[in-house]
């Protein structure tokens, strides 16, 4: 047999194995969790003062404020570190399991959980809100954070060929450019502009959803809306070991190639 044959053989086998079409849950984990990441931002923004999800928009008010002689929060210089701590402690955790790919799924989704979850509890008894720019804020921002900075993290290490859920500049840039794409007459310039546009657009619906109840339960249970993106990220952890067993059919769904 040839090294041609060899090389091809476990990719036939794969193919072979996976004519099962992916399940729901599947299909909807990587919008979950940008419905998680909306809710868990918008939150952080309106009782916290920062960017819980978007350290971009961090780095942008501090810089402005910096040039304009204004005050800049504790909060808003920690949330760059404490992001990067999340990203290397969540590495570690998966160095300390063991595994790769897809099978850290599960236990990264539980970790993002606890975190989501010391937050509410943490929340709900200081009450952080009263005092956005106090000590109790700065912890509960920092808890936030680290969650994001885990989601972040998870993704990259679980389904690296997955969208971003957090940061839907690049999602809108892929459901533009699929929708001109497929709007066009001439060949197209990109693959897959389909599932690319539904893909992006699920993840662009599912933050924007997220920001809108939260902001809506912030009106009416104030730090008791941290229970939602608790609750969510309990049932993301449920659907993880689903879209574990099919890392590549879920990339397919989003317009995305390993």
């Amino acid at each position: 047999m040839s090294a041609k044959e060899l090389t091809a053989t476990p990719a036939t086998a794969v193919a072979s194995g996976r004519t099962a079409a992916p399940s729901r849950s599947e299909r909807w984990l990587p919008t979950l969790l940008s419905v998680i990441a909306g809710m868990v931002d918008v939150i952080g923004f309106l009782t916290l003062g920062i960017f819980t999800a978007h350290i971009t928009g961090n780095i942008v008010v501090i810089g402005a404020l910096i040039v304009r002689h204004n005050r800049v929060s504790p909060a808003q210089i920690l949330a760059i570190p404490v992001f990067i701590f999340g990203v290397a402690a969540t590495w570690a955790i998966a160095k300390a399991f063991g595994k790769r790919g897809a099978s850290l799924m599960r236990p990264l989704l539980l970790i993002q959980f606890l975190l989501i979850t010391c937050l509410l509890i943490f929340s709900v008894i200081t009450k952080p809100s009263s005092d956005p720019h106090g000590l109790i804020a700065t912890i509960a921002a920092m808890i936030a954070v680290t969650a994001m900075g885990c989601q972040f993290a998870l993704l990259r290490l679980a389904l690296p060929v997955a969208p971003s859920t957090a940061v839907m500049t690049g999602n809108l840039t892929n459901a533009v450019l699929a929708l001109v794409d497929l709007s066009s007459r001439t060949q197209p310039l990109l693959k897959d502009d389909s599932k690319r546009l539904a893909g992006a657009l699920n993840l662009l619906v599912g933050f924007f959803l997220g920001c809108v109840a939260a902001t809506a339960a912030l009106l009416y249970v104030g730090d008791w809306a941290w229970s939602l993106p608790a609750v969510l990220a309990a049932v993301a952890v449920a659907l993880g070991p689903i879209a574990d067993a099919n890392t590549a059919e879920s990339a397919k769904n989003y317009g995305l190639h390993t």
